[in-house]
């Protein structure tokens, strides 16, 4: 199945928290996006691996993506290593997307710069020719090069190259993030879980101020920020805000 869009998560919920307006808005214009994830966000304080697969299956079907995989990597513990690299380069040869969405290259969470470098450098091998990887049977996969890697702003705040407007779709981002049930506050639902930074119901009043401050910035009300390494490109100024 190619892809346009490629969406990578460290953990199940990284990319509804910080770029699904984003790919809810490409879907709504036609384009085929999924989810790789790459571990099951088996170390969080709340809720479990099991609840987290299903949170993220229904987060999946409110965001619309046609697929959704988990790499199994090991949570807190994995390496942009060898092995790890492989089995995302096979990921991308697989779904072969023009672009890649992925973690924040410097963040709180130390997992997320982890992840991103992992990503930066699978998606430069996954080129190679002379890197091989298999698909599920036995066959060697073609290279294959995202156009552009994009690093969505997480927890900590940087100063965004490119802001999407995500303000037609922000009902819906919310619901998929509010399907995590066990990772976040949702009036109603209360629980005896362990409180976490991201558990408050000031979270999301975070999660909103964040948006409307990127919003603001090219005069629309929700956006969601990304930075990239490399220049950006247009053949039309006129579709830039």
């Amino acid at each position: 199945m190619k892809l346009d869009i490629l969406a990578l998560g460290v953990h199940p919920d990284d990319v509804e928290l910080a770029c699904s307006g984003t790919v809810i808005s490409h879907i709504n214009r036609g384009k085929k996006v999924g989810i790789v994830d790459f571990t099951r966000g088996e170390l969080g304080t709340r809720g479990t691996a099991e609840t987290r697969k299903a949170e993220s299956e229904a987060a999946s079907k409110i965001l619309g993506v046609e697929v959704r995989e988990n790499l199994e990597m090991a949570d807190g513990f994995f390496q942009n290593d060898k092995a790890h690299q492989l089995k995302l380069i096979a990921a991308l040869r697989k779904f072969q997307p023009e672009i890649v969405l992925a973690n924040a290259l410097d963040d709180r969470h130390s997992d997320h710069g982890r992840a991103a470098k992992l990503a930066i450098d699978a998606c430069f091998y996954a080129g190679l020719v002379k890197v091989e990887t298999l698909d599920a049977q036995g066959n060697i996969q073609a290279p294959w090069r995202p156009k552009q890697i994009y690093h969505y702003v997480q927890d900590r705040y940087m100063k965004p190259d490119l802001i999407v407007d995500v303000t037609p779709f922000w009902e819906q981002r919310m619901e998929a993030v509010k399907a995590f049930k066990t990772q976040f506050f949702i009036s109603g639902n209360e629980d005896n879980e362990p409180a976490t930074p991201i558990s408050t119901p000031d979270f999301m009043l975070f999660l909103e101020a964040r948006a409307r401050e990127f919003g603001r910035l090219i005069g629309v009300k929700y956006g969601e920020g990304f930075v990239s390494r490399t220049p950006i490109g247009t053949t039309n100024l006129f579709e830039l805000k």
